[in-house]
């Protein structure tokens, strides 16, 4: 039997922690050796989450004073709030030179620290990590994140936007200063912390827009558009709260360059995720749903025509904790310890 990979989750109380877990729990190759959780160190992760009562799973326990050389791990998830992270990772490779890293927060995404001053509110606590970290994009960056001792994994909205826009911007294929993002997010998006506006009586029978015209996930998507256009890149992006527990859905408006019409620009969609095994591009004309992808590692993406002449609308949809997070995490761990890309990750969506 193939030995199997020490694993770290921290932050394991969080939802996005309790996911890596659960896709976790059934990875051949991985073995889960620490969870930590501040606020409930010293419990059982059944206790937080009583599904997980049939798996044997450590302790949860505190960061703080752990020995990162006896643990001995060879790859960490780091689901932690943002901020948190820069001195977590800074103490794990001061520690030990081998054990590898996936940063699930907004810590190591922005690879200018003046942009993540800026837009985080705060100086960044650890530049020269900065410059090691690899964004986990898998579908674009696969090479270098197979080399990568730190990853930054993708935020979900960004994840949702991008999949479908930096193909048609490497292509040339679509005028960059008429790109309209509007984006919808279910609840867990949010983070499992307490708050008063997450309540359900003040979100439910509602929906509503929030960080308009100034949402931190402005910075990620300008920068990787821009490093895909070779210049500057700034899209409008407007983010909404649905209720519901899962899934993101990005209705996206482009206008096609040189003639380019939404037909052509479903060709190169079609063409460039055709061997991908975790996105695919639907039929012409045909739009995808949150609900077929919820639980599952997929992104699916669909072109429409738009009445306007020259322009097209494309809609892509991902479950937030699965491929906008978790399952995109483990899909660069396995990228970044030689397993196969889609080793614990074939679960099927969960419908209805």
């Amino acid at each position: 039997m193939a030995s199997k990979a020490k694993i770290g989750v921290l932050g394991a109380s969080g939802y996005t922690g309790s996911e890596l877990v659960r896709l976790l729990l059934r990875h051949p190759r991985a073995e889960i050796a620490l969870l930590t959780a501040e606020r409930s160190a010293g419990k059982a992760m059944r206790d937080v989450f009583p599904q997980f009562l049939p798996f044997a799973l450590p302790q949860l326990v505190a960061i703080e004073g752990l020995d990162w050389v006896g643990a001995g791990l060879d790859l960490i998830f780091c689901a932690l709030p943002h901020a948190t992270t820069q001195k977590v990772v800074s103490a794990i490779f001061a520690a030990t030179p081998a054990a590898k890293v996936v940063d699930l927060s907004a810590d190591f995404r922005l690879h200018d620290i003046a942009a993540y001053a800026k837009w985080y509110g705060h100086e960044h606590l650890a530049p020269e990590l900065q410059k090691q970290a690899v964004y986990g994009l898998v579908e674009v960056h696969r090479r270098e994140i197979k080399k990568a001792r730190l990853v930054a994994n993708p935020g979900c909205y960004t994840s949702c936007a991008q999949l479908p826009l930096l193909p048609l911007i490497k292509a040339k294929a679509i005028d960059l200063d008429e790109i309209v993002v509007d984006a919808k997010s279910g609840m867990t998006g949010a983070g499992r912390a307490a708050k008063e506006v997450m309540l359900f009586s003040e979100v439910s029978e509602g929906f509503h827009a929030y960080g308009v015209g100034h949402h931190r996930h402005m910075a990620e998507l300008d920068q990787e558009f821009s490093l895909a256009a070779g210049r500057e890149v700034i899209v409008s992006f407007t983010p909404h709260l649905v209720p519901m527990n899962r899934g993101i859905l990005s209705t996206i408006y482009v206008r096609g360059k040189r003639g380019r019409t939404a037909g052509d620009l479903h060709a190169i969609l079609l063409k460039f995720y055709a061997k991908e095994p975790f996105v695919h591009v639907l039929p012409f004309g045909e739009t995808p749903q949150t609900r077929h992808v919820r639980g599952s590692n997929m992104t699916f993406i669909g072109v429409a025509k738009d009445r306007i002449a020259g322009r097209a609308i494309v809609v892509s949809a991902l479950d937030n904790l699965v491929k906008g997070a978790s399952g995109q995490a483990i899909q660069n761990m396995n990228l970044m310890l030689g397993y196969a890309e889609t080793l614990g990750l074939e679960q099927v969506a969960l419908f209805p």
